[in-house]
């Protein structure tokens, strides 16, 4: 059973990124969205944090309509920071909370250390035993043969072949637990994900998050992007860990940056009448990002799960999104809120 737009909803898919515990800035901006019945969410594709958004956000749905989706997002957010209180190495001890301001973990024993043995050891030496936290909270928060019986959104999930390179999309009838943990295999802390035979890391590799497959099953032509890796970072990168983020940021942007460009490409010949538009559909598309608030945050805030830092990057994402409204809103349906030549070309 699809989702229908509400009455006069304007229909969008969403585009949702990965970036570890910065997927809470997506959390807020699908919040705000869901808040405004003028918008139906058709479809959704989704990488990494982003594929943990989408199930979640899909099972609410499924459950409770816009209401049960904000619900079932906290809820999977709250349940996210409680688990790693327990199990996640990635955090400050406990007087750090009060000597170390900001949301880095630069300074934290445990950090240092634990990004030290990455560094020497391969997750099938250190955790031989693959134990992911996140699969029990998954397990708790999402009912996942619902949502492949009757999924109420257009879903896909993004994952790399790791033997291939190739991307690896997970659809409707295929979401299972195994797929949004294969989708957030980050190499370094887990085990590839095995799934009938073939292995896989996160998805943001090659596609973070893939466009094509809202382009080819989505009957709108909007398609929001909700960016987590900054695209642009001014100045040069001096320090060991400020250059590796970078490159992590260039590395999982430029598959989506690639896709950009050709529906850039295809969009011009179709206005220049050198495509039929019969033929083609001429896609529309829109971003809220910030890159100001991702900039300002080091790459060791990514592994901080701490309730306040997850909560500071929500109030962030409703504010850009309901700033995205307000500027933009008209032009779903009619027109790109991106630039496409100016940003990608």
């Amino acid at each position: 059973m699809r989702a229908k737009p509400r009455g006069a909803a304007k229909p969008i898919a969403l585009a949702l990124q990965g970036g570890g515990a910065h997927g809470a800035f997506a959390w807020g901006v699908l919040d705000r969205l869901l808040e405004d019945d003028r918008l139906a969410i058709e479809g959704v594709s989704a990488t990494s944090a982003g594929a943990m958004n989408a199930v979640v956000l899909a099972c609410g749905l499924l459950k409770g309509g816009p209401p049960g989706a904000r619900t079932a997002l906290h809820d999977f957010w709250q349940d996210v920071s409680s688990t790693a209180r327990i199990y996640s190495p990635f955090r400050k001890l406990p007087w750090q909370m009060w000597t170390h301001g900001g949301y880095g973990l630069d300074g934290s024993p445990m950090y240092l250390l634990t990004d030290l043995l990455l560094r020497i050891l391969s997750p099938y030496q250190f955790n031989p035993f693959n134990f992911n936290p996140l699969s029990d909270v998954l397990a708790r928060h999402v009912d996942f043969d619902a949502l492949r019986r009757d999924c109420p959104i257009q879903l896909y999930l993004c994952a790399t072949n790791v033997e291939t390179g190739k991307v690896r999309l997970f659809s409707r009838e295929e979401i299972c637990l195994k797929a949004v943990l294969a989708s957030a295999c980050l190499p370094s802390l887990f085990q590839a994900v095995e799934i009938d035979g073939q292995y896989y890391w996160d998805g943001g590799y090659v596609g973070n998050p893939a466009i094509f497959p809202l382009i080819y099953h989505c009957t709108t032509r909007d398609v929001v992007i909700v960016h987590i890796n900054p695209i642009v970072r001014k100045g040069v990168p001096k320090t060991a860990a400020e250059i590796l983020n970078r490159i992590n940021e260039v590395s999982f942007n430029s598959s989506l940056i690639r896709e950009l460009r050709a529906i850039s490409f295809v969009t011009t010949l179709i206005q220049d009448g050198k495509l039929d538009r019969a033929e083609m559909k001429e896609m529309l598309i829109h971003a809220i990002r910030s890159d100001q608030t991702m900039t300002a945050l080091g790459v060791s805030s990514k592994f901080n799960a701490d309730w306040v830092f997850l909560c500071h990057l929500r109030d962030q994402g409703r504010n850009e999104a309901e700033h995205w409204l307000a500027q933009n809103y008209s032009a779903i349906g009619e027109r790109c809120s991106v630039d496409l030549r100016k940003e990608f070309l």
